[in-house]
């Protein structure tokens, strides 16, 4: 992956800077407030700061990655994205360990009554809007449980276990080809879309990148872990139904077994994984630390908050008939 077109002030000091040795600068110059969740250009600033702990840029210098300049302006984005988190979702209450497993479930359900992207996609969707839709995923879909994993070396005892046992599935059981990012490389694959690692970063709206960079955020923070916990929690509690959906809409576009694996895999693997991360991870990880209950819980509302509002842009984008997308077209590999 190369670094993508500039979309403002900010990336385009950010990315000349990194076209070069690494060296200390001034932070570029970011224009105070604004919705930081639509902001094109603080999001993809951020996602590239992100992306250097991750697989890099192909014409970036790894020593980037902790050059102390870049960690400064890191810091600052990373301080708009907080805010704007903190803005869109009340915090919820803390509550005892013995509850976090159920405050959970109600943060998940109450998402599950809202009308969902999931069931349009299953019945009414066309083909490119389903391709539309697996573009906005490979952003997250193709490096897969990584941000959650940074969460395993701040975390100890049975909380420890149950995350590296989560993460385990995701990365296939040791066995390559059932890595999910693999798996989702298939349906990328299947559906005449480049699969290439970030192929589309340049294409994706800053909503898109958001989720991402939030999950970064709650990883690679220490402070943050309860957060990231909870996070998780929330994706796996509200996974396995949309995907169920998912599937079915595919095969209904034409998508074969291989293309629709990746979803059929997350509905049998995800229900077992919200017990595992709702029980193990969260509820036990407030028993040791009854002081983050807070925290999971705010990480989980922050997760299906930033999936809320990314539906809304897809779908809002889809009800004008337009692209979802920052392009007119979704570029496709030859078929």
């Amino acid at each position: 992956m190369r670094l993508p077109a500039a979309r403002g002030p900010i990336t385009a000091t950010l990315f000349d800077r990194l076209s070069g040795p690494p060296a200390d600068a001034a932070p570029p110059p970011m224009a105070p407030g604004g919705p930081a969740l639509a902001d094109d250009d603080l999001q993809l600033a951020l996602f590239a700061c992100y992306e250097l702990h991750y697989r890099g840029f192909d014409d970036v210098d790894d020593r980037w990655e902790w050059q102390p300049s870049l960690l400064a302006t890191r810091a600052l984005l990373e301080h708009r994205l907080e805010d704007a988190l903190a803005r869109m979702v009340s915090r919820p209450a803390a509550v005892p360990p013995g509850k976090v497993r159920g405050a959970l479930a109600g943060l998940a359900a109450e998402e599950e009554a809202d009308p969902s992207l999931s069931a349009y996609l299953l019945r009414e969707a066309d083909l490119e809007q389903f391709r539309e839709f697996v573009v906005h995923r490979s952003i997250y879909h193709l490096k897969e449980a990584d941000p959650h994993t940074w969460a395993i070396p701040r975390l100890h005892g049975g909380p420890k276990a149950a995350l590296v046992e989560i993460q385990a599935d995701e990365y296939g059981g040791g066995r390559p080809e059932r890595m999910h990012a693999e798996l989702f490389r298939a349906t990328m694959t299947g559906l005449g879309l480049d699969d290439s690692y970030g192929a589309y970063l340049g294409r994706v709206p800053a909503i898109t990148l958001a989720i991402s960079n939030t999950m970064s955020l709650f990883g690679l923070h220490r402070r943050l872990r309860g957060a990231a916990a909870g996070h998780l929690a929330a994706l796996e509690l509200t996974s396995s139904l949309p995907n169920r959906r998912y599937a079915t809409a595919l095969r209904r576009l034409g998508g074969d077994p291989a293309a629709t694996r990746f979803y059929e895999e997350h509905v049998q693997a995800d229900a077992v994984h919200e017990q595992i991360a709702a029980h193990d991870l969260c509820a036990g990880l407030a028993a040791q630390d009854p002081s983050l209950s807070g925290d999971i819980l705010y990480g989980a509302a922050c997760a299906l908050a930033l999936e809320r509002r990314w539906a809304e842009h897809v779908m809002a984008r889809w009800r004008r008939g337009t692209t979802s997308l920052e392009d007119d077209m979704v570029a496709a590999s030859p078929a």
